[in-house]
């Protein structure tokens, strides 16, 4: 027996907002959570454009003793979390008694690691590492402090998958529901916000330069794009059965139709078209869906020349003839990298609750790929009940969800 799979609760830690309600009015506005950063100048970035991300304080919520153990990716899917389970009102009382699972996609943890090292070098000693070190440095660091902070005694796995990350953890939530293996399962994506955890990008001349217009940096699919901005935070949805949500009491927000995924199996930072065409047919095989019935795509287009382009020319191949609209949230974003695949997940079901699409701010022309597919320039009032989110990473890691209104 399959069981179908819903959303109860959404928490959020964005440099849109750190509310739903924050987040929807950004998207809404149009506004940009892009800034350009002195430090980063200072320090030799070449271009020091950045997502403006909130530090959380958690000392009202998480004993010292607990932070010790927090870098800082895990301190802002702690708090989207937390704002999560009370969306979901899946109080600790009922966590307490029943497995509740996590799948939380992260794939760095570049400042704990280098403080750590540098700590070792200095004194030539590694008791100088710390007694926190080992645990705030490894890649699955957001979901074993999760998993102690609110006692979650299911699956507890990381999905390390590049910028697909935060995707796939909740491709892979909604598998083990389905499959009768959980009935809850605690599912996001997070990104450290710090300068040291994208010095290897910015040294690849991966980013805009567009320093003198920060918010019009991020152009997904312009003619005129040169680079992503990095971005970070976290992003928590929380998925259940939906004889458990209903047993439960749980207010029911949506439900995860399908997941698609595929491997590009060509080189290790240049994508191709056959990956995400392939990822987008099966999620719409695994679904049953017709391409018409989906309303609105939300695209991983990250504001590079060969991402956007490629993926442009793939949902153009899928959709065929049908002008689905189409836009990339991190024109406002700039990439949430390993949390966009949750984060994008949680923009688009705002936007559908409320019936609009945001816009994909500085979409000013197409070239001559990405003019074959319909992007929406500006804020639209429209009504839609099915949405399909795209998420691409390095390595060629391809993941695609499809969400449909409940």
């Amino acid at each position: 027996m399959e069981h179908r799979v819903v959303i109860t609760g959404m928490g959020i830690w964005s440099c849109l907002g750190t509310t739903l309600e924050q987040v929807r009015d950004a998207l809404y506005a149009g506004k940009s959570g892009i800034i350009f950063s002195q430090e980063r100048k200072d320090a030799g970035f070449r271009s020091a454009l950045c997502a403006n991300v909130e530090r959380p304080d958690l000392k009202p919520y998480v004993a010292r003793t607990m932070r010790h153990f927090m870098p800082e990716e895990a301190q802002y899917a702690y708090m989207a979390t937390r704002a999560a389970l009370a969306h979901a009102k899946l109080e600790q009382d009922y966590i307490d008694k029943h497995p509740v699972g996590i799948i939380y996609g992260n794939d760095s943890v570049a400042e704990a690691t280098m403080r750590a090292l540098d700590k070792f070098r200095q004194a030539q000693s590694t008791v100088a590492c710390g007694s926190g070190s080992i645990f705030q440095s490894m890649n699955s660091t957001v979901t074993m402090n999760l998993a102690c902070l609110f006692h979650l005694r299911g699956i507890n796995l990381t999905a390390s998958a590049a910028c697909a990350s935060g995707s796939q953890a909740i491709g892979l939530g909604a598998l083990l529901i389905r499959d009768g293996l959980q009935d809850c399962v605690i599912c996001g994506g997070a990104q450290e916000a710090n300068m040291y955890s994208v010095a290897s990008f910015d040294g690849i001349q991966a980013f805009s330069t567009r320093e003198d217009e920060p918010t019009r940096a991020s152009r997904p699919f312009d003619r005129d794009r040169d680079g992503l901005v990095p971005g970070g935070g976290a992003a928590t949805v929380v998925l259940e059965s939906y004889e458990h949500a209903v047993k439960r009491g749980a207010p029911i927000i949506a439900e995860v139709v399908s997941w698609g995924f595929s491997g590009n199996g060509a080189h290790i930072s240049t994508p191709n078209v056959e990956g995400p065409v392939q990822s987008l047919e099966l999620c719409l095989k695994n679904g049953n869906v017709d391409p018409k019935q989906v309303g609105y795509v939300n695209a991983h287009a990250t504001s590079t020349h060969a991402g956007d382009g490629v993926e442009a020319l793939a949902i153009a191949q899928v959709f065929g003839d049908y002008k689905v609209p189409v836009t990339s949230t991190k024109a406002q974003t700039g990439h949430e990298m390993w949390m966009a695949g949750a984060s994008e997940i949680i923009y688009s079901i705002l936007m559908m609750k409320n019936n609009f699409i945001a816009g994909n701010i500085n979409f000013e022309n197409p070239d001559e790929q990405t003019q074959c597919i319909n992007v929406i320039p500006e804020t639209r009032e429209a009504h839609f009940d099915m949405f399909l989110s795209n998420s691409f990473g390095f390595g060629g890691t391809n993941s695609s969800i499809i969400i449909k209104n409940l």
